[in-house]
């Protein structure tokens, strides 16, 4: 855990608080208490070896407040600090910005300058070896395929890419052709290898022309190994005092993968509150025709070998699926479908033992081009193995498994295939097990402490309750605070008037009320919706009653979209889940932010429910501490949209009396900022419309 040359601490070294001034006063801002109490609260817990859950409201700075203890601790103590964020924007920001700025202030203060390094998947980089055709080329070449754009593929579709990097619809092959052409200049150009460096982007298909995963690498064997982005990361990053990573990883590392993170003595986990579902996605897997077919193929056309008996898995499995019910199976798959998945395990096993790569064999830097397929036939076949053999075990009670077919809620079965699907049931135990065993925990977000305790977010943590006695699951919770002024910035008003939502996606009193609002507010609405039917329905209907502009999600990017609203404080913006978290539009043009129903966890949602499910039969309440702490989360956050600066003023509008009128009520607004609150909508329109003037 010690990085090198590592001295002894000097006496002189300045402390966390005198430290934290220097930091912040180079960017010109002014001392923030919640600030420097959150980051001595760092510092002790580092030293303490004892996990922390910091809540620090928008507006605290809080990546100041974890980066200068952790840089000070990390550089004197000579223990490495892995920094992990949820997302890839405020990735950046730690990378280029905040940490820099902490390195170049502290830096100087210290007995040397800090080290610091930043690390993603393997997919992430550039794979030099497979640009210079050291790989096999899957599907059209870049040569099959023509370069001049279609119409309507010109510049202005070429600067906002699909979400994602996913492709467009109006992607052709001139277009990808184009993609990786341009792939193969920046490969000579760049110095990193790091997708996120090449602006602007391209498409999933076209990157993945050019990287590979970490099974599909030749590791030792690569005829380039000494110029291997990844290779070269990883080995900044063992060398590094700081090193920021993403969920993501984190996630690949709580599934028991070794070696992803250095060693390291802390974790600082920023976003915290998305921690576990980024774990639980990176553990769900999922098992069709198309993925067992896709594996046959390549170990036909690398792996140079025969694959009857995985074909004939395949034709039984296929057959069994095509009746199979789109719904959770409370105890295991089926006994004809756990036979047919162990079928293709058993087919995948005895295939791998006939794909053997030659270059497993051979010496650094001797592997031919023979051998990357062979790579790629190895890992597409290891991976089916795995996941089979994970469905058909003799005991499943630790996964919730379910059957899903192609729908608008089904975004995995979006290739109109049907699936089986295998999720952790908890994912607590990965996460204190694989990423605390030997590390202190520092967990910070706006949002942690939901209906006014630490203590959901902590069991969702693998960390222990407030009575627990496990000496490695010990924590404490803080609440730094916000430096703004919510019961002056900003109104709550419940709708407790309406109806309590139903199955209909809006009601004409809900649209009544929606129309209301937005009207006295001018425009400058953020409508967060629990389903894109919603919030399509809801845009169409003001689109008709209001002399606004109405943007909705899927009219184009979301980032285009997020932009237009923001230039245009009449324009309202209205849309689902993405826009809940991160989005972040200060000034006159959010001045109200609709909720349209209390964001429950849908019904057929087949983690919550087996989740829900397990927590009641282990005496608790599953309503509660599944559904509702996942409802208080996404309000909080969806709330926290209004106030982004200490001159922002407006009302988050909730359209279900529920949260006025339930006994989990109370629960969930304790969970979201501290607004003064009412039920009064004509208070609520004629101060919407003293905003707008």
């Amino acid at each position: 855990m010690t990085p090198p040359d590592t001295p002894a601490q000097p006496a002189t070294v300045p402390g966390t608080d005198d430290l934290l001034d220097l930091a912040v006063g180079r960017l010109g801002g002014g001392r923030r208490e919640g600030q420097h109490q959150m980051a001595r609260e760092v510092a002790e817990a580092i030293t303490d070896g004892r996990h922390l859950l910091v809540q620090a409201g928008t507006g605290t700075g809080k990546s100041l407040g974890y980066l200068v203890p952790a840089v000070r601790h990390a550089v004197l103590d000579g223990e490495r600090v892995v920094v992990s964020t949820a997302t890839l924007a405020l990735q950046r920001q730690v990378v280029t910005r905040d940490l820099p700025l902490v390195a170049e202030t502290v830096g100087p203060r210290l007995p040397r300058p800090p080290k610091v390094a930043l690390l993603k998947g393997w997919h992430n980089y550039l794979c030099k070896h497979k640009v210079t055709g050291g790989y096999p080329v899957e599907g059209a070449t870049l040569f099959d395929l023509p370069s001049d754009p279609g119409p309507g593929e010109g510049a202005a579709a070429e600067q906002h890419p699909a979400p994602g990097g996913a492709q467009g619809p109006s992607e052709s092959g001139g277009r990808l052709a184009d993609h990786v052409r341009r792939l193969h200049a920046w490969a000579e150009e760049t110095d990193t290898g790091d997708r996120d460096d090449l602006v602007p982007g391209v498409p999933d298909k076209a990157w993945r022309q050019v990287s590979v995963t970490r099974l599909e690498c030749l590791g030792a064997s690569c005829p380039l190994l000494a110029e291997c982005f990844p290779d070269q990361a990883r080995a900044a990053a063992r060398e590094a005092d700081v090193v920021v990573t993403n969920h993501a990883m984190l996630g690949i590392a709580a599934a028991g993968n070794t070696g992803v993170l250095p060693e390291h003595g802390t974790l600082v986990v920023d976003e915290a509150h998305e921690l576990a579902d980024r774990v639980t996605a990176s553990a769900t897997v999922d098992l069709s025709i198309t993925v067992v077919e896709h594996a046959a193929r390549l170990a036909r056309r690398h792996g140079g070998t025969q694959t009857e008996a995985l074909d004939q898995a395949s034709q039984q499995l296929g057959s069994l699926l095509a009746t199979a019910p789109a719904e959770r199976f409370g105890s295991g798959l089926p006994d004809d479908l756990r036979a047919a998945v162990a079928g293709v395990r058993d087919a995948a096993r005895e295939l791998l033992t006939r794909l053997k790569p030659a270059g497993e064999n051979k010496t650094k830097g001797d592997a031919g081009a023979g051998d990357a397929g062979m790579k790629m036939a190895q890992s597409a076949v290891l991976q089916l193995f795995e996941v089979a053999e994970r469905m058909a075990g003799e005991d499943t009670s630790a996964d919730v498994l379910w059957c899903s077919r192609p729908s608008e809620h089904a975004p995995w079965a979006g290739d109109g295939t049907t699936r089986l699907h295998a999720a952790p049931l908890a994912v607590a135990g990965l996460i204190r097990t694989h990423l605390l065993g030997e590390a202190t925990g520092v967990f910070t977000s706006a949002t942690l402490a939901l209906g006014g305790s630490f203590d959901p977010v902590a069991r969702s943590l693998g960390l222990a309750g407030s009575g627990g006695t496990d000496e490695s699951a010990q924590w404490s919770g803080s609440d730094v605070g916000s430096p703004f002024d919510y019961p002056r910035q900003g109104i709550l008003y419940v709708a407790r008037h309406l109806p309590a939502p139903g199955r209909e996606p809006t009601t004409d009193a809900q649209l009544d009320e929606i129309a209301g609002l937005v009207e006295a507010a001018g425009g400058r609405t953020l409508g967060l919706f629990s389903s894109r039917r919603a919030a399509t329905a809801a845009a169409e209907a003001m689109r008709e009653r209001l002399d606004v502009p109405v943007l909705c999600q899927g009219d184009d990017q979301l980032p285009t979209l997020v932009r237009q609203f923001a230039e245009d404080p009449a324009t309202c913006l209205f849309g689902t889940l993405s826009l809940w978290q991160g989005v972040d539009v200060p000034g006159p043009a959010s001045q109200l932010v609709l909720i349209d129903r209390i964001p429950f966890p849908r019904p057929d949602d087949p983690v919550k429910a087996a989740r829900a499910r397990a927590v009641e039969e282990s005496g608790g309440n599953g309503f509660m501490q599944v559904s509702a702490a996942h409802a208080a989360l996404l309000l909080a956050q969806g709330a926290g949209r209004l106030v982004r600066t200490s001159g922002d003023r407006g009302v988050v509008a909730v359209l279900d009396p529920r949260l006025a009128t339930a006994r989990y009520g109370t629960f969930l607004t304790r969970s979201m900022p501290n607004f003064w609150t009412t039920t009064d909508g004509e208070l609520v329109r004629a101060a919407l419309r003293r905003l707008d003037v």
